[in-house]
């Protein structure tokens, strides 16, 4: 059996994703041209969750990194180590991704640091190149890599965005919160709850979105409705759950917290 250096970034089982739209043959058509992939959505509606199912679907491994305020350009390409037997060069997660063929799924790419993104732009061109010149290589990416980055344009009032020579690199697809029932479906399916506490839940997140105009930076997740979804299975009464997984980490301002905690008693006044 032949090594796979990249056997540990497969997935083994389907993961789980409710259409909302066309983007599965969207997303499917901009892998079979190698065209990168920008993802666009507020925290929590799925983008994560939509790159994995299209690896699977695509049978392609997944190589992930989560963006922050620190990350460096060695740490997406690689560096220099010292060991016993001297210097060796270590590919970072974006080399392995475009030397051996695999989807690189940049996360919430709007927190790297600005120039950290420029490393992309070889990549995401005609020329589909990383210059190594740390070790005086210049790679030609994989056949089968393809580059897909994802961020919430929420982010842009908080001073953080993607240059326009960037963004425009890429074909975008656009999330949103799934519609009622479909999202109640999900937290039925994510959480194994019943459908009727579901959709209790989904009415709660509804509510906290609407505080979105009266100062609360973003209204519940569908992440968020899965994990008090999940809470609710261990015994905590919905109530408690949501304000454990919603309210607490939805705002810190004593007003907002005040509102978010009567829209759940709202819900779970019986």
């Amino acid at each position: 059996m032949s090594f796979d250096p990249l056997q540990a970034w497969r997935l083994d089982e389907e993961p789980y994703y409710a259409p909302q739209a066309e983007e599965l043959a969207a997303f499917e058509a901009a892998h079979a041209l190698r065209l990168p992939v920008l993802l666009k959505g507020p925290t929590g509606c799925g983008k994560t969750r939509f790159v994995e199912h299209m690896a699977w679907r695509l049978n392609k491994p997944l190589v992930t990194v989560a963006c922050h305020d620190d990350l460096s350009a060695s740490d997406l390409v690689g560096r220099w180590l010292l060991d016993a037997q001297g210097t060796r060069w270590q590919d970072g997660p974006l080399t392995q991704a475009a030397r051996y063929g695999a989807l690189c799924y940049l996360d919430e790419v709007v927190e790297a640091r600005a120039d950290t993104t420029v490393v992309l732009h070889p990549l995401t061109d005609a020329r589909r190149i990383l210059p190594l010149t740390s070790c005086n290589e210049l790679l030609h990416a994989h056949p089968d890599f393809q580059l897909v980055v994802s961020y919430n344009p929420g982010y842009q009032g908080m001073h953080k965005t993607l240059k326009p020579s960037t963004r425009q690199r890429f074909v975008g697809l656009e999330f949103s919160y799934p519609g009622a029932g479909q999202e109640a479906a999900i937290v039925a399916h994510e959480g194994l709850v019943d459908a009727s506490l579901a959709r209790q839940l989904v009415a709660v997140a509804e509510q906290t979105r609407r505080l979105k105009e009266h100062g609360l930076t973003e209204g519940a997740s569908t992440r968020m409705l899965i994990h008090a979804a999940s809470l609710t299975r261990h015994g905590l009464s919905p109530r408690v759950a949501c304000l454990q997984a919603i309210t607490c980490p939805l705002s810190d301002d004593p007003d907002l917290a005040t509102a978010l905690a009567a829209a759940v008693d709202a819900s779970f006044a019986h």
